[in-house]
């Protein structure tokens, strides 16, 4: 089955950078969407950004577009996710998540148009 494992979150300082992997397996992803979402304590999961895997298609949410990037590395099976600029409201588990682009395309924004789910990284940003 599906399997998606993150990595790459950390404690860093307002205005740093850091790099987020998604290592995806046990399937072929050629039409898949590969999509970031965020939870912050008390808050509800919300959508980050999201790729097709041909890479030809790209989301963003408005408070990320400009400084976080998302891409993907198809030889690697893995999407990235770039996050620059960095703010405190930034912190939350950031989690990776896949679904078929044909029902991901219903609404990439939506957390119930995925069915497969990684098991979060934290990123922790500090004024």
């Amino acid at each position: 089955q599906v399997q998606l494992v993150e990595s790459g979150g950390g404690s860093v300082q307002a205005g740093d950078s850091l790099r987020l992997s998604c290592a995806a397996s046990g399937h072929t992803f050629s039409n898949y969407v590969l999509g970031w979402f965020r939870q912050a304590p008390g808050k509800e999961r919300e959508f980050v950004a999201a790729i097709t895997w041909s890479g030809i298609s790209a989301w963003y949410a408005d408070s990320v577009r400009g400084r976080f990037t998302i891409s993907r590395d198809n030889a690697k099976d893995t999407v990235y996710l770039q996050l620059n600029s960095l703010k405190p409201e930034d912190t939350a588990v950031y989690y990776c998540a896949a679904e078929t682009e044909i029902r991901a395309r219903l609404g990439v924004y939506q957390t119930y148009n995925y069915d497969y789910w990684g098991q979060g990284t934290q990123v922790t940003v500090s004024s």
